[in-house]
């Protein structure tokens, strides 16, 4: 046998085509070749993980976790492990730099470390400049793949192992969806799920579809099969994941609506909270607004990112709606669950964003008062259509307009903040709480955070807390 790596490299036999049964057969191999490498160096092999980005890199990572775990790394907090991996994104370019520049960090660990390996998956693998700029400038890093093939990571790592170069693999597209793949869940009583991938709505300013690619959606079957497993493994939450969950189903075979979905998620017993995210506001129907009003699941929260409040910079975002149109959603929304939380996304200084556009947006927040809202600076992302457009907004006039939709949002929230106060309400607790050992912190079903005294034998339970004070963006409660 030929020795790379210092490894005795095992003949790969009878290798199963179909899948996830030919990433297990890697697995086996990947664990015999970690034990080599731990025997060599006198101590386990370690591995970290860092995440950027969305909830979809946040549950792609704990499948990242499972696998390494399963051939035999352990986890470890530092950077300072013997497999580094970054699940990028690549929404701003500014992501972009934070990872060079943490690469250059790593590469002095590596030349201390010959064992070390270093890892880059996610979003930002699917742009072919990026990949070219680390294969060049970047040499010492191992493997290089992206979005579509993070189901191959055990075969990935073997192939790595094997070489005696860098390993790049990187689909520009994909109809597959392989699951029932090891995961290492961050919390044991709460779960992502994602019932679909890819995006086709190419809002102007968004690069996610050209590295997510196109919709596709799982089979409603084997999202209830993993949800009961989850739910079995003591899951009580969980939160349907997918770039736009309200076109979910438009290409299966057998066409499903989300609605419909998430009525056959309802039925599953023992599971006790759905959330569920992104929605986009030209697909979020009627059906799924009357599901929402007659759930005893579905949390009491909806993500429904508005952008701009001018519809003629809506049009030119290609969010396929506009400002009437968003707001009689609202007010259909509210009609139907009257103390449901809203919350949103809003971009500032998008090109050619007036004076007058902005009002529009700041109309509509008044009009809606979000109870929380995520606002961003227009970042020009190159390989954009927005991009290239010539009539930038300055960067004194796009911070300033920023400065005052902050501090209306923030006053909004604030005045919405103490609605429950006195109310006794379920809380899933999640943690204990980081600044009082005598307290533990959950959240309600609108994602209102709440601390109140407790043991950690209450993490993963829902119990009834009476919210006694609000305190800006949280409650002190005490359980009943």
């Amino acid at each position: 046998m030929k020795e790379t790596k210092n490894l005795k490299l095992i003949e790969h036999k009878n290798v199963p085509q179909e899948e996830p049964a030919r990433q297990y057969y890697f697995m086996d191999i990947a664990k015999d070749y970690v034990a080599q490498l731990a025997a060599q160096k006198g101590s386990p092999m370690t591995f970290h993980v860092s995440t950027f980005g969305c909830q979809m890199n946040a549950r792609d990572s704990e499948k990242l976790v499972g696998i390494l775990e399963k051939i035999g790394y352990v986890e470890v907090d530092s950077e300072e492990a013997d497999f580094v991996i970054y699940n990028t994104c690549t929404v701003r370019e500014n992501a972009n730099n934070k990872v060079y520049g943490r690469l250059g960090y790593l590469n002095g660990f590596k030349r201390k470390n010959p064992f070390m390996m270093i890892g880059l998956c996610g979003c930002m693998m699917q742009e072919p400049e990026v990949v070219e700029k680390i294969r060049t400038s970047y040499r010492f890093v191992d493997l290089i793949f992206g979005t579509h093939n993070i189901y191959k990571f055990a075969e990935l790592i073997v192939n790595s192992l094997e070489a005696n170069s860098m390993t790049i693999d990187i689909w520009k597209d994909t109809d597959k969806i392989v699951e029932d793949l090891p995961v290492e869940r961050k919390y044991s009583f709460k779960s992502g799920v994602n019932i679909m991938f890819g995006c086709n709505n190419f809002c102007s300013y968004c690069i996610v579809p050209y590295v997510r690619g196109r919709e596709r959606s799982r089979e409603p079957k084997e999202i209830i099969r993993e949800i009961e497993r989850l739910v079995a493994d003591g899951v009580v939450e969980v939160m349907l994941l997918g770039q736009n969950v309200n076109s979910y189903g438009k290409n299966l075979e057998n066409p499903m609506t989300f609605a419909e979905l998430l009525q056959e998620i309802e039925k599953i017993e023992g599971l006790e909270r759905i959330r569920f995210m992104t929605s986009h506001p030209k697909d979020l129907s009627d059906e799924l607004i009357e599901v929402m009003k007659h759930s005893k699941k579905i949390c009491k929260h909806l993500h429904l990112p508005l952008q701009s409040g001018s519809s003629r910079i809506l049009k030119e975002m290609n969010r396929r709606y506009d400002k009437e149109h968003y707001l009689e959603l609202v007010d259909k929304i509210r009609a139907a669950v009257p103390d449901i939380a809203l919350t949103t996304d809003i971009i500032v200084g998008f090109p050619g964003e007036t004076e007058e556009d902005f009002e529009e947006t700041m109309d509509v927040v008044r009009k809606v008062r979000y109870d929380s809202a995520f606002t961003f600076i227009y970042s020009k992302r190159t390989g954009t259509p927005a991009a290239a457009k010539e009539e930038q907004v300055p960067e004194d006039v796009v911070k300033e307009r920023f400065d005052r939709l902050l501090k209306e949002v923030q006053t909004i929230a604030s005045e919405k903040a103490g609605a429950y106060t006195g109310q006794t309400l379920p809380v899933l607790v999640e943690e204990k709480n980081e600044q009082d050992a005598s307290l533990v912190t959950g959240r309600l079903s609108n994602n209102s955070v709440v601390h109140f005294p407790g043991t950690e034998d209450l993490i993963g339970k829902i119990v009834d807390v009476k919210l006694v004070e609000c305190r800006g963006f949280y409650y002190i409660g005490e359980m009943i």
